[in-house]
């Protein structure tokens, strides 16, 4: 329903969304959570088949978003470890390879992945939920923060491996069930009582991959981050845009992480 407009950029794919389910058991506390817990079962195989995702993750759970022209390629991938469901007039519905045979072509072998340079700011982020019946309470500070707070954006180098900060805020509805993330210092204009979030009330750091925009047909960018995190059980968010990819880490494991996704670079040259 957008009008068309010069001020606006519009991906030519269309994407498809992928809600990846545990038998609906939640990890335990001691396990990696976000898109570590998914990093060797969904995103390392797509990666491998030349599947290019957007990931999104929210307070809630996490979401792979996948080109619509790659779901034979995605189904077949993930046919063997999943019992694999497409929603149809409001049900689920079990699909199979056969269901998606027609046009689907082995995968050549995946070339090595560009490993992208990684920048992390100083900024310290909360990740959120706020319940829809008072979302009309916090609607027109929403609104401010989202539209009217925040100047042009500064563009760094793309050699930069430090930001002192970064202007990051994001809102999902999704469902009904509405996840933000925002840095610190936002959440302080916010009436606290309204916003709700992990009992442990931990603060995350980012780390932002790409000296410049990504573009959308390469693979294998947020299994640069999700498999060396994975492999060291530690938890993630990660929020692909249009222009970067973004992944949040507990705030007191940012130097080990750092550490871990230099070592990946040195080890790819």
């Amino acid at each position: 329903d957008l009008p068309p407009s010069e001020f606006m950029q519009v991906a030519d794919s269309t994407w498809l969304v992928l809600s990846v389910l545990s038998n609906g058991r939640e990890p335990s506390g001691s396990q990696a959570t976000g898109v570590t817990k998914i990093a060797r079962s969904v995103i390392a195989p797509l990666a491998e088949h030349h599947v290019s995702v957007l990931m999104l993750s929210t307070y809630q759970t996490d979401f792979i978003l996948v080109r619509e022209r790659d779901l034979p390629v995605v189904i077949h991938t993930l046919a063997g470890e999943f019992d694999i469901y497409k929603e149809e007039s409001g049900e689920c519905v079990s699909v199979t390879c056969d269901d998606v045979s027609n046009g689907f072509l082995k995968p050549k072998p995946a070339a090595s992945p560009t490993l992208h340079p990684v920048q992390s700011p100083q900024t310290r982020f909360c990740v959120l939920a706020v319940a829809p019946d008072t979302l009309p309470a916090i609607a027109t500070m929403l609104i401010d923060v989202l539209f009217y707070s925040h100047g042009p954006p500064k563009e760094a180098g793309a050699g930069s491996q430090d930001l002192d900060s970064i202007t990051f805020f994001s809102f999902s509805l999704i469902e009904g069930y509405i996840s933000i993330v925002m840095d610190a210092e936002t959440q302080k204009r916010f009436p606290s009582n309204l916003l709700l979030t992990s009992s442990t009330r931990e603060l995350w750091r980012m780390v932002r991959i790409g000296g410049q925009p990504l573009g959308f047909d390469e693979c294998g960018i947020v299994a640069q981050i999700a498999e060396p995190l994975a492999a060291a059980d530690i938890s993630a968010y990660y929020i692909s845009t249009f222009n970067f990819d973004h992944a949040l880490v507990p705030e007191e494991g940012i130097d080990e992480v750092i550490q871990l996704l230099q070592q990946r670079q040195e080890s790819g040259r």
